[in-house]
């Protein structure tokens, strides 16, 4: 269906889309309002109120916008402050910038504006039909409702990344465009198929960017300036050959031990750790630049803690919990990376040590382990520094090792039966509906790593020293796709994503003397793999 709506698109788009996109191609993505190609008015204004009426809903502040032959009511002050195309209107003194009632013209669809009007309440409403999707877009893009194109982008799964990506095209929607393209190439496998019914110019976009790395290093105290510790290497996935390569070496003063690691902005976050069995703390921040292939140095948390959860989300790290002087602690701190500054936030619930956390929908999940049964999971929003308890799951030995997000689903890798870690169970939470998923079978944790994953795409990295396997996630189960290479080091390890640049580092290429490498023969693994025992 999304293809056969991209090929019909493309009947009244395709010059649109050769037009605006050269300019992208030669200069990557503008930044002012004018190389984001956004639109003019798309529609004139009337009124056909009479003036009693006008000055009642003046001062009430309450809009009438007619679209199609539907009329809607709404608030000024919400129009004003999430429709650029409004708020212009209303700053610019003009005589229509007065009238309460306009009327919308120019192609826009009732469906598309209703849209619209429900995430600037701060609604989520689902956009699944083709025509809801190009509906949507098409009212963003005239009325500049930057709310609706981040609620796009939050919608890209594989159904529908291909018509969002085309859309976004026609339109000039280029944060909508951008994104779409990086989750076409992080998940490219599995849409390859779909592409063909896009453009030229548009698959080679796709094709320019760099996919998403998995990337894994080891757990390490700091090591003495007079010795060459050849363990403290970061490695990244070579998916082709299946091998794990050589990327960066970790700063000497470093630890991985304890520490928080996280990425934020394609910059790699070292926070904090411990030296020795003393566990000294190490009271310094490392940021690896992947596009300078260099690391800096900045201030730690003002508390100094190890063993916490390091969260990086929208420009900001978030370290919650941790241990400090033997001693678990509920403070939370907040770094904006911009500046390298530290301040407190609200304190978590109750005191958390290594706490399992995920970022699903832009919105940041933690779990707490009320022993033995129990497990909390609260969000923390950072826009009013709150937290908020969302679901509880009680089920035995439900100490939550691991937890990431697919979409508005998280997954919550617990202990198996009798509190066997080895033999791992899932269970899926959607934030949309609140429901819990008992997600069958085992997940073998002795092989497939499952302390630590990511996701990228419908797919999900797992690895320890025995290999690395890549988990396709469906409905009502992961299933096994392919197995790679173990990790070359032993211990425990620390795993993220990275975008990295496409040309190789000169002194990337010492690959062979680094790493540890295998034969890395990828080989298909079938649902009755033994890293998997689903139920018949």
């Amino acid at each position: 269906m999304i293809k056969k709506k991209v090929k019909a698109f493309q009947g009244i788009g395709y010059n649109s889309v050769s037009l605006l996109l050269r300019p992208l191609l030669k200069s990557n993505l503008g930044t002012s309002r004018q190389e984001r190609g956004v639109m003019g008015s798309p529609c004139s204004l009337g009124q056909s109120r009479d003036e009693s009426e006008e000055q009642v809903e003046e001062s009430t502040g309450i809009l009438r916008v007619r679209v199609e032959e539907s009329v809607f009511t709404i608030d000024r002050a919400i129009l004003g402050q999430n429709f650029e195309y409004f708020r212009a209107l209303f700053r610019s003194g003009m005589k229509d910038s007065q009238l309460n009632e306009f009327h919308l013209q120019g192609g826009l669809k009732a469906r598309g504006f209703l849209i619209a009007m429900a995430v600037s309440r701060g609604e989520c409403p689902a956009v699944r039909d083709p025509d809801e999707i190009v509906e949507a877009a098409e009212c963003a893009a005239f009325l500049q409702v930057d709310v609706l194109v981040q609620h796009l982008i939050d919608l890209l799964d594989t159904d529908n990344c291909i018509l969002l990506y085309h859309t976004a095209a026609v339109y000039g929607l280029w944060r909508l465009f951008h994104s779409a393209a990086v989750f076409i190439r992080d998940a490219y496998s599995d849409v390859q198929d779909a592409l063909e019914a896009l453009p030229e110019e548009l698959i080679c976009y796709v094709e320019s960017l760099s996919p998403a790395s998995f990337v894994a290093l080891g757990t390490h105290s700091p090591s003495m300036k007079i010795l060459q510790d050849c363990y403290r290497t970061v490695f990244y996935l070579d998916e082709e050959p299946g091998a794990w390569k050589y990327l960066t070496d970790l700063p000497t003063d470093s630890s991985t031990s304890m520490a928080g690691v996280a990425v934020v902005e394609n910059r790699l976050y070292i926070i904090g750790g411990v030296r020795g069995v003393s566990k000294e703390t190490v009271d310094l921040s490392f940021c690896y630049d992947t596009d300078s292939n260099t690391w800096s140095v900045f201030d730690g948390p003002q508390q100094s803690r190890y063993n916490f959860t390091l969260v990086g989300h929208n420009g900001h790290l978030y370290a919650i919990g941790g241990e400090f002087d033997k001693k678990i602690m509920s403070s939370v701190e907040a770094c904006d990376v911009s500046t390298g500054a530290w301040t407190f936030c609200k304190h978590a619930p109750r005191s958390v040590a290594a706490a399992a956390s995920a970022v699903a929908r832009r919105r940041i999940f933690v779990c707490f382990w009320k022993p033995p049964d129990t497990t909390d999971i609260y969000e923390y929003a950072p826009k009013n520094d709150k937290w908020t308890l969302v679901t509880t799951m009680v089920k035995p030995q439900s100490y939550g090792h691991c937890m990431v997000a697919h979409g508005d689903n998280l997954y919550v890798m617990r202990n198996g039966p009798c509190d066997d870690f080895l033999r791992c169970l899932m269970d899926c939470y959607n934030i949309t509906t609140g429901q819990w998923t008992a997600m069958p079978g085992h997940y073998i944790n002795s092989r497939g790593a499952l302390f630590t994953a990511m996701v990228r795409g419908n797919s999900a990295f797992t690895v320890n020293r025995s290999l690395t396997l890549e988990y396709v996630i469906c409905s009502d189960k992961w299933k096994p796709r392919r197995q790679m290479s173990g990790f070359p080091k032993s211990g425990s390890l620390w795993t993220c994503l990275l975008r990295l640049p496409k040309s190789t580092d000169a002194q990337q290429e010492h690959d062979a003397e680094e790493t540890l490498e295998m034969d890395a023969n990828v080989e298909s693994v079938e649902e009755d793999s033994v890293e998997a025992n689903y139920p018949p």
